[in-house]
């Protein structure tokens, strides 16, 4: 595909994305306004895309200071931490994921393995990868009011439940611009609290993540991107962006998310060769603010270490009697 006929394709993909009006989203899995850095959160092909060790670490506030008519919190607040790498000497990556994301009176937390397998395609690279782990539920009663309250649902104290989780994803990166997709949730774990009266299913989630990288005039780049989100092909909502970068080390970026909210990015590297980078999103809501609280904060720390390779240098070494080469 030539680069004309990809953004040709990219122009009524968009398109086709921002015709598209969420419905009642029922997206249970958590958000992040800095998406286009956490891949493998949604795609395990992304594990060990690229040479070296990456270790990040992310807080994400949503609707700082929202609290409900009783009173209470809940506001989503989620705590993300990834480590990825690839093997030396065959073409897989492997990457390690852990979740915590609170809302209301659920906590959810996540632990996932992923492997992926990289394959050299034409100009491109074909990555497929697979992940599984463990989803563990925990709703507090005393901070649950139903509507309408059942006597046969406990008032107070903890109850938890795990189940085991898998994800699927392709990906197919050519350099300057990457599509992929993949599907959360494969199996669609289920919990039954309170002796199953309180029955939730984790629904499949599907993603599509396609960005473009231009490089420009005086080491200025641009990378637009694009997440399209649905839940069982039920309903969809969508995230673009557009992140300018200078140098490989100042980036500014803006970001919209379907219905919800406008975002700034913020990205700042450090070290002589860039490898520690600090991240911040600020997220303005913009719909449905009778429900929510107008602001969201995410800060993200990463540490890249690219692989070393040991060279021994043949030194000369000289004696009275002897000379060793």
């Amino acid at each position: 595909m030539t680069t004309k006929n990809y953004l040709t394709c990219c122009v009524f993909f968009l398109a086709a994305i921002l015709s598209l009006r969420p419905n009642a989203v029922a997206q249970q899995d958590a958000q992040f306004t800095q998406y286009m850095y956490n891949g493998m959160f949604y795609n395990p092909a992304f594990a060990g895309k690229e040479a070296g060790y990456r270790i990040s670490a992310l807080h994400r506030t949503q609707w700082l200071d929202y609290s409900t008519s009783t009173g209470a919190g809940g506001a989503p607040t989620t705590q993300l931490l990834s480590a990825s790498g690839r093997f030396k000497k065959i073409p897989i990556g492997f990457g390690l994921i852990a979740i915590n994301d609170a809302i209301g009176p659920f906590t959810n937390q996540e632990v996932n393995l992923s492997l992926a397998y990289h394959l050299t395609l034409g100009r491109g690279v074909l990555s497929m990868g697979a992940s599984g782990g463990f989803f563990s539920s925990t709703i507090r009663y005393d901070e649950f009011f139903p509507v309408n309250p059942d006597p046969t649902v406990p008032s107070a104290g903890d109850e938890n439940q795990g189940n085991p989780n898998v994800t699927v994803g392709l990906m197919y990166d050519r350099g300057s611009y990457y599509f992929a997709v993949s599907s959360r949730n494969l199996n669609e774990p289920g919990f039954d609290f309170g002796d199953g009266n309180l029955a939730n299913r984790l629904e499949n989630h599907h993603y599509i993540l396609a960005g473009y990288r231009i490089n420009t005039f005086a080491q200025f780049s641009v990378e637009p991107s694009v997440l399209l989100k649905s839940v069982s092909l039920n309903n969809f909502s969508y995230d673009v962006s557009v992140i300018g970068t200078y140098n490989k080390k100042i980036s500014l970026g803006l970001a919209y998310r379907g219905e919800e909210s406008a975002s700034v990015l913020l990205g700042y590297s450090l070290l002589r060769d860039n490898s520690l980078r600090l991240g911040y999103a600020f997220d303005l809501v913009v719909g449905g603010l009778e429900a929510k609280s107008p602001t969201s904060h995410e800060f993200m720390l990463t540490y890249n270490l690219p692989q070393v390779s040991k060279q021994l240098d043949r030194v000369i070494q000289r004696t009275p009697r002897f000379r060793f080469d």
